[in-house]
């Protein structure tokens, strides 16, 4: 079941490590390929063999079928399994689950949400979930993290046949949280899939999130936005796994960084295996630096096996903010504080667009305000 992990350098992203155990997961120490950008001496404690921590609270609403269950629910634990330590201790550490259905069949015309609330705490806690879209299901889920925690996550998504799911999951942390999160995804035949990631709030933040198809017609579209601020460390990696013919996914996140030492890390891997024929597959990352002393580091792979596609690229660009268009929005009036938020709105308005769920654009448009003024409020101290 498990490969090994004693291995630091992987060739292949379809060789690594896979196992529901901590032991089989080495402790970092900052020289692999998968931790290198991250600071892991933030996070010692998310490397033990279990978690000591009490959960969050979560507080559920909406139409689907809520479950709190044991870790001995049969319904747990059959997509993939974890792929570094700290995904599979969070697989260790819980005692109960949260499981959100969307019953087969049935469209969902409203949000249902989970909202995680941490309170205060020095230990790690653990905490999984499951979202499962039965087939031909349609409907929403809004995964809203908030509060103070240091919590290791592991989130489950089954999209079934023909079902189609939006699941958004939004980091809105105090100052003083961490949180490492496992997304974990097994797309049936012709489901459909926008997974939508926002990250806004904490002091380190790592969401990994691995897409395999479990037969042909599978599409997923992974969109994400992060806001970086002085000090922050948020963290995005994402591995789409074509093991299935004529699938298809695209991967669009942008993000925005201000402050000193304030870093984003997108990791963007891209496997087509020699089965995958007809795949279609594209990914994007832009960052947007707003001051000195922040850093971006962008990472897109692609891996082919098969010619027999029907395209695969990538992209991925990082600027400072550009004086240029602000200079043209001077000279035609808008004062300078106006200018430096249209341009920043621009940045951000195509990836806002695509997300399709109002109250998740509207969030993501307060918090780009936020932090907007926070910036002015600097540079005019």
């Amino acid at each position: 079941m498990a490969q090994e992990s004693t291995r630091t350098q992987i060739s292949s992203r379809a060789d690594r490590p896979l196992s529901f155990k901590v032991e089989d997961f080495s402790v970092p120490q900052g020289t692999e390929e998968e931790w290198r950008f991250t600071p892991i001496e933030r996070i010692e404690d998310f490397f033990a063999e279990k978690a000591a921590g009490a959960g969050p609270t979560v507080q559920v609403s909406g139409d689907a079928r809520y479950e709190i269950v044991d870790r001995t629910d049969a319904r747990l634990g059959h997509l993939q399994a974890p792929e570094d330590r700290t995904g599979a201790m969070a697989w260790a550490s819980f005692d109960v689950a949260h499981v959100v259905t969307l019953e087969a069949d049935r469209q969902y015309p409203d949000e249902n949400v989970i909202t995680v609330s941490g309170e205060s705490g020095k230990d790690v806690a653990g905490m999984h979930v499951l979202i499962d879209a039965q087939n031909f299901s349609e409907g929403t889920v809004v995964i809203n993290h908030v509060g103070s925690a240091r919590l290791a996550e592991g989130v489950e998504v089954s999209v079934g046949a023909g079902a189609h799911l939006t699941l958004v999951s939004i980091q809105d942390w105090d100052d003083d949280a961490a949180h490492t999160l496992s997304n974990r995804i097994r797309i049936e035949r012709d489901g459909t899939l926008r997974h939508i990631v926002v990250t806004l709030g904490g002091d380190i933040v790592r969401v990994t999130t691995s897409v395999e198809y479990a037969a042909p017609g599978g599409s997923v579209d992974l969109l994400g936005a992060y806001f970086v601020d002085e000090k922050q460390h948020l963290e995005h990696r994402l591995f789409v796994d074509h093991n299935q013919p004529h699938c298809r996914s695209n991967a669009t996140y942008k993000g925005a960084l201000q402050g000193q030492d304030a870093h984003s890390v997108w990791v963007g891997d891209v496997l087509i295996r020699p089965s995958a024929e007809g795949t279609d597959t594209y990914e994007l990352n832009r960052n947007l630096v707003l001051t000195e002393g922040a850093r971006a580091d962008s990472v897109p792979n692609l891996e082919i096996e098969t010619g027999e596609i029907e395209g695969a690229g990538h992209a991925s660009a990082t600027g400072r903010f550009d004086d240029e268009q602000l200079f043209y929005l001077k000279s035609r009036g808008i004062p300078e504080d106006e200018g430096r938020r249209l341009v920043v709105r621009g940045f951000f308005a195509e990836l806002i667009n695509k997300i399709g769920v109002e109250s998740v654009q509207n969030k993501l448009m307060d918090a780009i305000e936020d932090e907007l003024s926070l910036t002015m409020g600097r540079e005019n101290d």
